[in-house]
């Protein structure tokens, strides 16, 4: 009788490389990068705390699973060069440290949507937007970050939402899964990319009910962010150039 082997350690952390590779390439095509900065971060299977990053300096079509760099939880490199983004250690040890169940971690300023990151509050205005609907924390600038502080302060404005609004800064989506990290960012660019385009509409807007939000928002559960779409989008990535995945 057949049965599915499960991938030995080793498999698992080339899948993670592989997937994290993906995203970073993704990022660049749906137009989110931002040269070699921002960032996204992914756990190595088998470890608590050690997790995967980009090399400093990369673009992000540059990214391929072999030239990522493995960190510690302090912040030291243990594969690859030694130079750090250290803001993008910042952020990402934040959830690392604190979240072990969102494996995956996205920080972006998607030029299409950070003018949001300014208001005080992103409203809900569209069905699209249900998804992340009672699942968006905000977490207050605080310059640079650099402050090992200051990840407390995000892990604990994160709590049990899939999404962060850093005002005045960017956004930080997370997901147990590669696909799942992914398409919550991708809701939530599009929720910001529709509150900057009705903000300056001249006509009245209507938000619709609380009640149907919250029950859009529980409907979307049976539709798990990832499971269909990362298949898809791993598909594009090998369209576009397979050499994410060497």
């Amino acid at each position: 009788m057949d049965r599915e082997l499960t991938p030995s350690l080793e498999e698992q952390q080339w899948n993670a490389r592989v997937d994290l590779a993906a995203m970073f390439r993704l990022t660049a095509h749906f137009g989110w990068d931002d040269t070699i900065w921002n960032h996204i971060t992914a756990r190595v299977p088998g470890s608590e705390h050690h997790f995967y990053m980009h090399r400093f300096g990369l673009m992000y079509d540059e990214v391929t699973a072999s030239n990522l760099i493995k960190v510690d939880e302090e912040g030291n490199v243990l594969e690859g060069p030694k130079d750090v983004n250290t803001a993008g250690f910042i952020i990402h040890s934040a959830i690392h440290l604190n979240h072990a169940e969102n494996k995956f971690v996205f920080h972006a300023h998607p030029k299409s949507a950070i003018a949001a990151t300014a208001m005080k509050e992103i409203p809900f205005w569209v069905q699209d937007s249900s998804m992340l609907f009672g699942k968006v924390g905000y977490h207050d600038w605080e310059g640079l970050s650099v402050d090992p502080d200051e990840r407390f302060r995000i892990a604990e404005n994160l709590g049990d939402n899939k999404c962060l609004v850093m005002r005045n800064h960017g956004f930080l989506a997370v997901g147990k899964t590669a696909g799942e990290a992914f398409m919550n960012m991708y809701y939530l660019v599009r929720l910001c990319e529709v509150a900057i385009q009705l903000n300056g509409a001249r006509f009245d807007i209507d938000p619709g009910p609380e009640d149907i939000w919250k029950l859009s928002a529980k409907q979307y559960e049976a539709f798990s962010p990832g499971m269909y779409e990362w298949p898809a989008l791993l598909r594009l990535c090998d369209r576009l150039d397979g050499s994410y995945k060497l």
